[in-house]
């Protein structure tokens, strides 16, 4: 009888810790999985509240310099500072997509990529400069990870783009009771906002448009269900194991 007992114990311990590869590796090849491209198309676009660092050059370096003034409008321009204390003018791009720059008044820069933008200043620069030069960069780019993750919060991204992945590390990496196969992407767009669902499991996500995650996307990792189970009965299951591994101790010693 005990060693029934023991046995039948022992079964519910392992059914219940068995958990399939496939819902914890990442990128999992599979038949109708496609190989990975090479390149892979990533444009993240300018939107408003973002914050950029915008720098002209010219071959008369005298004239490009009424470009880069250290200004302050309050409204649409806002100072910075780097690691080595030096100062930044930084351009904020308002409600309506603009930013107001010295010399040529408001531009429109919200929908188009960092690309598009310098080549709309550059254009409209060629009338008073030899050979200008446009330098835009996204002062602060970021992204938020939340739910079954290590280390949950913003994530504030140095460079110009990032992966999912990339994010996911930052967060310290899923825990074992996150979602791999729903992932839940937030993303802006434009003034409209999208829930979409990922597949990370799938080597097929590395050609998903949510591969690289672009400004202000926030990226959510549901519980699985042993987490949601465990949250409702856990603590009781918890004190149950325990009291029925104390009963058999007692019983062990008791028959022998």
């Amino acid at each position: 009888m005990l060693k029934r007992l023991l046995f039948c114990f022992t079964f519910f311990l392992l059914l219940t810790s068995c958990v399939s590869k496939k819902k914890i590796i990442y990128l999992q090849q599979d038949v109708n999985s496609q190989q990975a491209s090479d390149t892979i198309k990533y444009e993240s676009k300018l939107q408003p509240d973002d914050v950029l660092l915008i720098t002209v050059t010219s071959d008369q370096p005298e004239l490009a310099s009424r470009y880069n003034l250290m200004y302050i409008n309050m409204r649409s321009v806002e100072m910075r500072s780097t690691p080595n204390n030096d100062a930044l003018i930084s351009y904020l791009i308002d409600q309506n997509g603009e930013i107001n720059f010295p010399g040529l008044g408001k531009i429109k820069l919200a929908g188009l990529t960092t690309i598009e933008a310098e080549m709309e200043i550059k254009d409209k620069l060629k009338d008073y400069l030899v050979n200008p030069g446009v330098v835009i960069r996204l002062l602060n780019y970021k992204v938020s990870v939340i739910g079954e993750v290590s280390r949950p919060g913003n994530q504030i991204i140095s460079g110009q783009r990032i992966t999912l992945f990339e994010a996911l590390s930052g967060a310290g990496d899923m825990t074992i009771y996150g979602q791999r196969k729903n992932v839940t992407v937030i993303r802006h767009d434009n003034g409209v906002v999208t829930v979409n669902e990922v597949d990370i499991t799938s080597s097929d996500f590395v050609n998903s448009p949510f591969y690289y995650l672009t400004h202000n996307d926030v990226v959510y990792v549901k519980p699985n269900k042993t987490k949601i189970n465990s949250s409702a009965v856990g603590p009781n299951i918890t004190v149950g194991i325990s009291a029925i591994s104390l009963l058999i101790t007692i019983i062990a010693f008791a028959t022998r």
